[in-house]
Formats: structure tokens, sequence, C-alpha cells
């Protein structure tokens, strides 16, 4: 019987498959960490906190209650529709923390994942994305 290669798995779908369900369980628990974190604070401390982020409370416990990477379909999107964040107007700190906490909030994140995925985001933004007008007035006004 023939040897099988180190690096070749004897069942790929499924060892990926429990990658899959690692990872998540992995991003959940950080997640829900962090979440039982804030739950600890005093409420003048997320009041302090609010104040620092120019939000209520109670958005900020809103924002808190999301998953850790919500935002990252905001850096997602800006490459698909070749946005520069390092250049004007992208590089205003509080354009993208306000863009930030809507892509945070959104609950089309499913769409906007899918859309990443497939490569159409770009073509598609503006039926599904909080952020769009503002991407489409920034995208101008850096030109």
């Amino acid at each position: 019987m023939k040897a099988r290669p180190a690096e070749q798995a004897p069942f790929p779908t499924l060892d990926r498959i429990l990658g899959a369900i690692a990872r998540l369980v992995i991003r959940n628990r950080r997640t829900l960490e962090a979440r039982a974190e804030f739950q600890q604070c005093w409420p003048e401390e997320v009041a302090r906190i609010a104040h620092d982020l120019n939000l209520t409370p109670n958005e900020l416990t809103v924002l808190a209650s999301k998953r850790l990477d919500s935002a990252a379909f905001l850096d997602g999107l800006l490459a698909a529709i070749g946005v520069d964040r390092n250049k004007r107007p992208f590089n205003e700190p509080a354009l993208i923390r306000d863009m930030q906490r809507l892509c945070v909030i959104c609950d089309r994140q499913r769409r906007c994942g899918q859309e990443l995925d497939a490569g159409t985001a770009a073509a598609h933004y503006r039926s599904y994305c909080p952020n769009a007008y503002t991407l489409d007035h920034m995208i101008e006004r850096g030109r």
C-alpha cells in the first residue's frame, strides 16, 4: 500500500468545514468576551467613552453588541471600488469612523459579504449599502 504524503489531508472537504467552524467559534468567543467586558463597565464609564466617540450611550451599547469584525466590510468595499484610504478625502478619521458606524449597524452585512466574495460589490453597492451616497460623494470630491 502506498503512503499518502503528509501534506495531503485524508478528508479535505471535512477539514475545510471543520476549519470554518473553528474560526466561527473563535470569532464568536472573542465577540462574547468583548461584550461581557463592556457590560462590566459602570454607566459613567460608558457615558464617557460614548462622549469621546461622539456617540450616545445607547449607540455605543448597540455598537458594542455587534461582531468585532463588522466594520471589515467597509475595507472590503473600499478596496472593491478602488478607493485608497491613504488619500484624501478617505484619510479623514471622522469620515471613516462614521462610515464604519453605519457598516457595523447595517442589516445587510450578509449581502455585502456575498457581493464582496462574488466580486460584484463595486457594481451593486448602491442598491444595498447605507454608505453608498457618502462613498459616491467622496469619490467625486477626490477626483
